[in-house]
């Protein structure tokens, strides 16, 4: 053997050792062997998405730290949200898969396939060793699991504090208008908005209808498309409330309340919308929308975006509450096992106080100071796109309040959102179809997806009657292959309950 040849055993060798004593040693993974040799660096290459403006450089201050902390060269390939999926899709089907690699969930029909063919790990047997990712709520880790088996690890996020409504309150303080708790009186609101013009922009309107939808979830008490009904799932589509949800959005458009073209509009334009003063109602995420309202108050620091607790459309008040995670990290079997175990490693040390910390808040001294428990992160924090849309897509541990909290937000706006947080969970909806799988929706249920979600853009913009929207649910119940998937997700939900 050659000398270049023994030089490489010997360093895989000490590499896996290392790996191994890594994996046992639950938080911050080791950088030594048990000889006391120093272990190689391992190099990890990882498939992952970011939601703010640019991702993280290779040579960011927070990448650099936690290679250091945990041995590793990280290698990541950061893909924006808006085409993700359709990288996902490419990357999928090329079969050269890197070492870790994020899915938006467990139902990818490709993933599922790829499961099926044995192309990534089982981590069942492994993840008793790492008692941070542990430490993440059970029904989490339930909600992710494939044939009763975790093949994945679940990018943990709170059950509580996601897309909400927010209101301009000072406009509703300076039209002298309460907070609306139902639709009717959301409605009202509106029309005095676009009547008004609170901030003297013409062309205001009510609301953005970014993620329209939640309209829907509120006239049907539901946390999205599939609700427990007699101990079962119903699909909310079939049921009159849906056709109710459709009346109202539709008065709405009619009435000029949302953006003509809201049904073609991009992330981008709803939030240009709204920090430009003409939209007085939107959704968004808790700690996104500190984002929007810390540039908009370097123009107007009067602006004053305040989440709405819920609101009910006849049925009482209703908040849906999260998957508990945003996604999910696979391992391919092509992986060594140590490496394998590297990874999960890094993982558990990315779910630990220490490596939360580091991913949300960044370093201590450059990028936040600590204050009475509180980080008070600095501008370097903002520059170096920090927080949930970028090291957050990768190690977070468990905080039911992370949604309440964004760099540069100050401690008094923090603890606002925690009672809203607070208030949310009382009355919150868990949604019971997460990581069910019907086979026949996986092959046919984009194509119904697409066509219940056009039939609604067009009854509300008036390009078809409520009568068609009747005629296509009652179709849909007359539809072998539509009733075929209610089916199976009923199967799939008492198999589940079965095995609690």
């Amino acid at each position: 053997m050659k000398k270049g040849s023994n030089k490489h055993a010997l360093v895989a060798m000490l590499s896996i050792v290392a790996v191994m004593t890594a994996a046992c040693s639950g938080s911050n993974p080791a950088t030594k062997s048990e000889d006391g040799k120093k272990e190689a660096v391992t190099t990890l290459n990882i498939f992952s998405n970011f939601s703010i403006a640019q991702p993280p450089s290779p040579d960011n201050p927070v990448t650099k730290e936690f290679e250091k902390r945990t041995n590793t060269k990280l290698n990541i390939t950061w893909v924006s949200d808006t085409v993700f999926n359709d990288k996902l899709n490419v990357l999928l089907a090329s079969g050269d898969l890197p070492d870790m690699i994020r899915l938006p969930d467990t139902t990818v029909p490709q993933f599922l396939t790829m499961v099926k063919q044995g192309a990534f790990w089982d981590l069942t047997p492994y993840l008793k060793d790492y008692k941070n990712l542990m430490d993440s709520p059970k029904s989490m880790w339930d909600n992710s699991k494939v044939n009763g088996k975790n093949y994945v690890v679940p990018i943990v996020r709170p059950i509580e504090g996601g897309t909400t409504f927010f209101i301009r309150k000072d406009w509703l303080d300076k039209l002298g208008l309460n907070m609306p708790t139902t639709l009717d009186e959301l409605y009202q609101v509106m029309k005095v908005f676009k009547e008004k013009e609170p901030d003297g922009k013409k062309g205001t309107y009510g609301y953005t209808m970014r993620t329209n939808d939640q309209i829907e979830f509120i006239y049907a008490g539901a946390g999205a498309k599939w609700k427990v009904k007699d101990g079962g799932l119903i699909d909310i589509n079939l049921e009159p409330e849906m056709k109710a949800s459709l009346l109202y959005k539709k008065k709405l458009y009619d009435e000029q309340l949302v953006p003509p073209d809201y049904s073609v509009m991009k992330n981008d334009d709803w939030v240009d919308l709204a920090t430009s003063g003409r939209v007085g109602v939107t959704t968004e995420t808790i700690e996104a929308m500190w984002r929007w309202t810390y540039d908009q108050w370097k123009r107007d620091p009067k602006v004053n975006w305040e989440p709405i607790v819920s609101l009910s459309a006849g049925a009482g008040p209703f908040q849906q509450q999260n998957s508990g995670f945003i996604g999910v990290f696979a391992i391919p079997k092509t992986v060594p096992e140590a490496k394998m175990r590297k990874i999960l490693s890094l993982l558990d040390y990315g779910a630990s106080t220490e490596g939360s910390t580091l991913s949300q808040y960044g370093i201590e001294g450059t990028h936040y100071k600590k204050e009475d428990g509180f980080f008070i992160t600095n501008e370097q924090a903002v520059k170096d796109n920090l927080g949930t849309g970028s090291f957050g897509k990768l190690f977070m541990k468990h905080d039911p309040y992370m949604y309440a909290f964004a760099p540069g937000m100050p401690k008094e706006i923090f603890e606002k959102n925690k009672k809203i947080i607070d208030a949310k969970a009382k009355i919150s909806v868990p949604r019971p179809e997460i990581g069910l799988v019907s086979e026949t929706n996986n092959k046919l249920g984009a194509d119904y997806n697409k066509k219940i979600a056009d039939m609604k853009t067009q009854v509300v913009m008036g390009k078809s009657s409520i009568a068609d929207w009747d005629k296509m649910v009652a179709d849909l119940k007359q539809d072998a292959n539509y009733q075929k998937i209610i089916q199976e997700m009923n199967a799939a939900y008492k198999e589940r309950l079965a095995s609690k």
